[in-house]
Parts: C-alpha cells; structure tokens; sequence
C-alpha cells in the first residue's frame, strides 16, 4: 500500500467524484482510477459505490477513511516536526472555530500567524462544537477553537480560553425588557426562542441551563448564523440565551442577564490532539495566543 494511494482514496472521498479529484490532485483520471482499483485488489474490498454522478464510500470504504486520514495527519506532521527542527515552520494549518468565539480573536490571529509564517497554508473551518472536537480527534483539524463539551481525554485536550454568564436579548418593545432585576429560565417559560443549531456551543450551555433549572423550552426559530440571530429578536420575533459577549453585537437589544446558569455557563477552550501529536504549526498559533501576539 502505498501513500499515494492513501491519498487519492481520501481525495475521491471527499469530493465524492472522481473528474474533481483528480483535477484537485492535478493527475489524470485514468491514473487516480487506476490507482484506486488497485488499493481494492490489495484490500480485497469495494472501496466506493460509483454511479454516473457520483462515487459514495462502502462500508469497508468509511473503516479505511478515518484510519487514511490519520495515517496522513501522521506523514504530514512527520515533515512538518523535521522542519521545525531546522527553524521552519512549513506546511499546513489546519483550524476549526464557531463563529464569534469568545477568548480568541480568530482572523487577527491568523493573520499574524501568517505574517510570522508566511510557508505556511492555512485553512479555516467553522462549524459546531461537536464536529470540531471529531475532527481534531480524527487528525482532520490541527486545532480547533470550540465551546467546551468535555474534560481532556488521550486523544483530545482542552486548553481554556474564556468563561462567560448567558445573557437574555430581547427587543426594547418586548415584555422583558422592563424586568428592573436579573431573568431567570422560570420567567422565559412560554417565550418564543431563537438560538442556534444544537451542536453549537451557545445553544449547548442554554440547553444545559434549562435541564438543570427543569424548565422546557422549544426552540421555534433555528439559525446558523449570529447576525439572522441578532436580525429575528431585533424584529421581535423571539429572544435568544447568548453569551455575555454577545449584547455588545447589537446595540438596541435589550441585553438581560440570566441567573441560575453559574458563573461559567459557557466555557470556550482550545481543543488540540495530544501534546506529542501536536503539530509545530498549531504549537505556534497557540504559543501566538498564549503571549497576546495577535
């Protein structure tokens, strides 16, 4: 078995199609089809399903992908630990972060990584919490900055960034916002919310709040996106538990806080793999943020 063919197998995994694989690898598509057919003759397995549209992984093609993602992470932080050594940081950068993350400025910090780094490629993911702490485990992310879901773990650490009360934001014209004292979740029951997707970290330490404080809610309006968050409650279609950091974002809602969630209710944390698995790229962002470099 060789990398290559490691390689081209992920490569057609992801894009689910073998023209755009092999344009993104810049080989012939006869080549990169050759090359997987003979990774199947070696496995004794059909590695994907093809149709004229599109290729989808077996079930024997899905057990190999999380072990040739690591098998690769492995490689690349192999040549990435040899230059460093030589004073050199190269290679690639591979982040994870939710959007507007509270103890991480996360394009400044880039772009002084880049300034410092300019050989080495950098590439951003931004999802939910959950994921990002999967794709750090799987080698797929270097590092990844999240809501805290876990303690450490031997193949996952936490490294802490913030830690913040929830906020109630309402618009100025709603019920709540005369409440001359701090909201509990009792004075929400009944309310319509607007929140995130449950994987987000925001939406996570509002559902944990709630549980513990036995009071149900349902979330009626559903976004992936901090600003359509910010634009329903600013027209007063529902409100939103948001971290403290958040009231700033929109000055005209009415931002309230939220008692019985504890002084941490939302916790953001660095999630990078193990210390010796880390690679010289991540441990240069962090060493960037730990000195306030960015």
């Amino acid at each position: 078995m060789e990398l290559r063919h490691l390689q081209h197998f992920v490569a057609v995994a992801e894009d689910q199609h073998f023209t755009r694989a092999a344009e993104r690898l810049m080989v012939s598509q006869s080549g990169l089809s050759a090359s997987i057919r003979a990774l199947e003759r070696e496995l004794r397995a059909p590695l994907f399903v093809r149709t004229t549209r599109r290729v989808t992984l077996t079930e024997a093609g899905r057990a190999l992908l999380a072990e040739a993602e690591r098998v690769l992470a492995q490689v690349r932080a192999a040549h990435e630990a040899v230059a460093a050594v030589q004073g050199v940081v190269r290679g690639t950068l591979s982040v994870g972060a939710e959007q507007c993350i509270a103890g991480v400025h996360v394009a400044g910090l880039l772009a002084e990584f880049r300034r410092r780094h300019p050989d080495v490629e950098i590439r951003l993911r931004q999802t939910g919490s959950g994921a990002l702490g999967e794709e750090v485990t799987a080698g797929r992310l270097d590092l990844a900055f999240a809501y805290r879901t876990q303690t450490d773990t031997d193949q996952l650490r936490c490294v802490p960034l913030a830690a913040e009360p929830m906020y109630v934001l309402c618009h100025p014209d709603h019920r709540l916002a005369g409440a001359a004292a701090a909201l509990t979740p009792q004075d929400l029951s009944g309310e319509v919310f607007v929140d995130f997707h449950p994987d987000w970290g925001p939406r996570r330490a509002t559902d944990a709040a709630f549980a513990e404080a036995g009071v149900r809610r349902t979330v009626a309006l559903e976004v992936n996106d901090v600003h359509d968050l910010l634009d329903l409650v600013h027209e007063n279609l529902g409100v939103a538990v948001v971290p403290r950091h958040f009231r700033h974002k929109r000055e005209a809602l009415t931002a309230l806080p939220l008692e019985g969630t504890g002084e941490a209710a939302y916790e953001t944390v660095a999630l990078l793999p193990p210390a010796r698995a880390t690679s010289p790229a991540a441990r240069a962002l962090m060493g960037l943020l730990e000195t306030g470099g960015a």
